[in-house]
């Protein structure tokens, strides 16, 4: 019974780290904004790993697939559950303080094809501590399937293919697309609040400083503040969330008005994305100009969305030689609808036909 217990536990944790790291692995961009969020000041307050947050998103991806590999095969079996076992303590410690202190609200787990709630995703690393601690305590019985040669081929074999991987996907686009602006999907119907849907309860907080310290006020409490008491600040606290549709933060602004619903009914729409256009890759951005002039004689409309300030704007313009407007849209928005800094986007009356990576613009089909 002991092994059954055993062997099911080695199939059940290796296969689902398996998983779990391929799918970051399709998308280890999107990883690393997870980390740098856990990174950030309002979490961790440790911001001196951002920058470092891709390379470290890189390895851990890599690191989950092959660990699993090396337990399914048995591969220098005490090795392999000490890693899982403290790899699974440091998630089930940031899945527990997300959830408790409401502060990432997606750990990233499974990326953009399983959103998992913080205590779903505490709940989760949970159960695979408790399998985990089986493989523990019965390492014994965790045997090799295959000879030593093989086994060392099969993992040098999943290092360098997962490798391969992380680069190919950094320098084009994931191979599977979970994200709400897939191609295929209508960004009108993906905004879209659907009749009856439940919607969320929102109260109304007010700060005010008593005695020199900031407290908190319902509207409840509003007749009981003290005198004396000085208004700090007001904000909206969640107390039940309701629907929230697929793309919920789609904006492209300029000069104060918002022209989505305009540019989402081209027929013809070339929408060139670069979040942040200082970091912006300079070979990218220096090939828009002359894309930019292409889909136009195709008879594209050609505009771009970043959530970089009008003097950026008006700087990388000038570098690049740029002619097209661009409008102001939030960077984690820009960021969902294309990882790549520029990326290409066609639209056909608000439903993305392609998208492309700045490296793959010789594949745009207009």
């Amino acid at each position: 019974m002991k092994n059954i217990i055993t062997q099911f536990s080695r199939i059940f944790v290796g296969i689902l780290f398996i998983i779990s790291g391929l799918i970051k692995l399709n998308d280890p961009i999107g990883f690393s904004y997870k980390l740098a969020e856990y990174f950030s000041e309002p979490v961790f307050n440790i911001p001196f790993f951002v920058p470092f947050a891709l390379g470290i998103a890189l390895f851990l991806v890599i690191l989950e697939v092959v660990l699993g590999i090396m337990l399914l095969i048995g591969y220098k079996t005490k090795f392999t559950i000490w890693s899982l076992l403290i790899l699974i303590v440091l998630f089930t410690f940031l899945t527990f303080y997300s959830a408790y202190f409401n502060v990432v609200k997606d750990c990233g787990c499974f990326g953009d094809a399983l959103k998992l709630t913080p205590w779903q995703s505490f709940t989760k690393d949970i159960v695979l501590l408790f399998f985990i601690l089986i493989l523990f305590f019965n390492k014994k019985l965790v045997k090799p399937l295959f000879s030593n040669n093989i086994q060392n081929i099969v993992i040098y074999a999943s290092i360098v293919l997962s490798s391969l991987m992380g680069v190919w996907v950094l320098n084009h686009l994931p191979l599977i697309d979970f994200r709400p602006y897939k191609v295929g999907n209508n960004i009108q119907k993906g905004m879209r609040i659907p009749d009856g849907a439940e919607k969320s309860v929102v109260e109304m907080v007010f700060i005010y400083k008593v005695g020199g310290v900031d407290k908190e006020f319902t509207e409840k409490d509003l007749m009981s503040i003290p005198e004396g008491a000085v208004f700090v600040d007001r904000k909206d606290k969640v107390i039940t969330e309701g629907y929230v549709p697929p793309i919920h933060d789609f904006t492209m602004e300029k000069d104060g008005s918002d022209y989505k619903d305009e540019f989402l009914e081209e027929p013809k729409l070339m929408l060139i994305t670069a979040y942040d256009l200082v970091k912006a890759d300079h070979s990218g951005m220096a090939k828009m100009e002359k894309l930019n002039q292409e889909a136009k004689a195709k008879g594209y409309k050609v505009v771009a969305m970043t959530a970089s300030l009008p003097e950026e704007i008006a700087a990388a313009k000038k570098q690049f030689g740029l002619t097209f407007d661009f409008y102001f849209c939030d960077a984690i928005t820009v960021k969902t609808i294309e990882r790549a800094n520029p990326s290409i986007v066609l639209l056909e009356k608000g439903t993305i036909k392609q998208k492309v990576h700045h490296n793959d613009i010789s594949d745009l089909q207009f």
